[in-house]
């Protein structure tokens, strides 16, 4: 504890520094954000934190921590206001009766308070271009559903507890429904990707002759409500123009701090921005709903799984030429490169391959960049007919490899002749195998990378039967190599872990049971997160904890006891409390688990 401020661990790459309530999260973000050392790759702003996310090969955790208690007692400059944003809003929301009498007032006078007041993000989360939106003028707690929605449609304007939002994208989610936007709140391709981005200020347009109840269906999932209408959003320049805004493509290096934050859904993760505790898992069979499967984990590194700076891929890189004919596309297929790291602030999660290293020397063993584009195969019966003489190299987890009937090596180059076929057969040690093609596959990138985000529908669709693959140009020739050493994963999993943030909302004996325990992988399991069967962690308070900061290999704990480990689409954001945090090196290994393997956690 430093005077106001507790600097709390989160893993080997990140410090959760808690402050007492919104406004000082506020100020300490805007007074680290304006004097950053080399080092610091992220600032994710919450409820009531600071997540600070570094490299410790650039800057050591007693640097930051040092840094952290340099500016928490600064007050920074004033901030420049953001620019206001006019949001055309139709009051027919699903709950706006329901609330109004919640709140004891008429339904006008909520909508004319909600819409009288001017707004501010105070950060962004849940998914990308998710903004909680916090106004001086709002005086009402909102509680939220008992039970949240499977889906809430793209669009729908909610309110919980003293926030504000609108979601940018169909998700599970327990705001009460007020009213519907057509606004593009998130557009990957955009200049500016996010309509609402942190210290915007924003305003609610009622859309006249539009405020009504709208009617549960049966399902219980709100109405959408959406018809023609002419009213767009208005951005009205401020002191400093859109904060935050980055751009389409823009390089997936890490990019400056800013107010960052993220989400929570699937399997256990608190789905809905700031609903923690309360929370359902109706999430967690939609992750991976994308291509319909429910896909979940990948194979042991035999490299280091640092994430690495990867250029940007533009559409006019290199010239690309068709490569591979998918015949049989296999349970769940996604193009997948090393992901978006730096992209918190936008509310984006790193996703990329789950299996890092596996894709890492993939690329390598055919002189291609490692960040390159590859396919990431769930379970294998993957089958593709050559356009064009074309290189491969299979990596990841077990499975018989076929090129034109005869069997072939995984972890070497493999030529495929035009109109020959490649097959790879049932996974059957490890979970995901990748296909690395030579010149790296070309697909459309959001954000910096063509990877895709099952949470947040972000990158190439999932790949289908009858998609042509189009290779760019390589890095470097294919290097002469007998063989290349490597392991099938195991159904038994070491993983090492490092403190996490909350261990003392624990009661004490919990930290041992983590250890102790021989975990067992359920079935829910997909690139979101991993849950864990075996004894319950027992908590020692069940108070509901604000939404803060989270990161892959986060080990959070639900109200039912067991560990969700966060994986490479997790959100950015979450409400269940963290016990501890698996290693960054160690995560691949997680992405690798099936249903049934063991898991032994180490370290804490």
């Amino acid at each position: 504890m430093t005077g106001d401020i507790a600097l709390r661990p989160m893993g080997e790459r990140a410090v959760l520094a808690e402050v007492t309530d919104l406004a000082s999260v506020l100020t300490l973000h805007a007074a680290l954000a304006a004097d950053v050392p080399d080092g610091i790759d992220d600032l994710v702003p919450a409820a009531r934190t600071v997540l600070v996310v570094f490299d410790p090969r650039r800057i050591t955790p007693a640097a930051v921590r040092t840094w952290i208690a340099s500016r928490a007692g600064r007050t920074p400059d004033a901030i420049a206001p953001g620019s206001l944003v006019e949001v055309p809003v139709r009051y027919d929301g699903a709950d706006l009766h329901s609330t109004a009498e919640i709140l004891g007032i008429p339904v006008s006078d909520l909508v004319a308070r909600h819409a009288g007041v001017e707004w501010t993000v105070a950060f962004t989360g849940f998914a990308p271009g998710f903004a909680y939106l916090v106004s001086a003028g709002w005086p009402y707690d909102v509680p939220r559903l008992a039970e949240p929605r499977r889906r809430v449609p793209a669009g729908a304007v909610g309110l919980a507890g003293g926030f504000s939002g609108a979601y940018p994208r169909e998700t599970p989610g327990g705001w009460r429904l007020i009213g519907t936007t057509d606004a593009a709140l998130f557009a990957p391709d955009a200049a500016t990707p996010v309509l609402l981005p942190p210290q915007a200020r924003v305003r609610f347009l009622p859309e006249p002759g539009r405020i009504a109840a709208a009617r549960e269906d049966p399902a219980g999932i709100a109405r959408e409500g959406r018809g023609a209408r002419e009213g767009t959003p208005v951005a009205h320049p401020g002191s400093g123009g859109l904060p935050g805004g980055g751009g389409a493509d823009a390089a997936a290096v890490s990019s400056p701090p800013g107010i960052s934050s993220a989400a929570k859904t699937s399997a256990d993760l608190g789905t809905d921005a700031g609903a923690g505790a309360n929370a359902a898992a109706a999430a967690a069979a939609d992750a991976d709903a994308d291509a319909g499967a429910a896909p979940i984990a990948d194979p042991a590194p035999t490299a280091s799984a640092e994430p690495i700076a990867v250029p940007a891929p533009t559409a006019s890189a290199d010239p690309s030429r068709p490569a591979l004919r998918v015949l049989a596309a296999g349970a769940f297929t996604t193009v997948q490169d090393l992901g978006r790291p730096g992209r918190a602030a936008l509310g984006v999660s790193r996703s990329g391959a789950l299996d890092r290293a596996a894709l890492r020397i993939g690329n390598r063993l055919l002189g291609n960049d490692e960040g390159a584009a590859a396919l990431e195969i769930v379970m294998g019966g993957f089958t593709a007919r050559a356009e064009t003489d074309t290189w491969v190299c299979v990596t990841g987890g077990l499975a018989e490899i076929g090129v034109d009937g005869r069997p072939v090596s995984a972890y070497a180059p493999q030529r495929v002749p035009a109109g020959a076929e490649v097959h790879i057969g049932p996974v059957t040690a490890g979970l995901r195998a990748y296909l690395a093609v030579r010149g790296g596959v070309v697909a459309p990138a959001a954000l910096g990378s063509r990877a895709r985000d099952v949470l947040a529908g972000l990158g190439p669709d999932p790949v289908r039967a009858g998609d042509v693959l189009s290779v760019g140009t390589t890095a470097s020739a294919i290097p002469v190599l007998d063989v290349f050493p490597w392991s099938v994963p195991g159904p038994l999993i070491e993983v090492p872990i490092a403190a996490g943030p909350r261990a003392d909302r624990f009661a004490p004996e919990a930290l041992g049971t983590l250890g102790a325990a021989m975990w067992t992988v359920s079935s829910h399991a997909d690139r979101v997160g991993v849950r864990l069967d075996g004894p319950e962690l027992v908590r020692a308070r069940h108070d509901e904890l604000p939404s803060e900061g989270m990161r892959p290999g986060a080990i959070q704990v639900p109200p039912h006891g067991r560990p969700v480990v966060l994986l490479a689409d997790g959100p950015v954001t979450g409400g269940y409390p963290v016990i501890a945090v698996v290693t960054d090196a160690a995560i691949d290994a997680l992405g690798q688990a099936r249903p049934g393997d063991r898991v032994r956690f180490r370290g804490v």
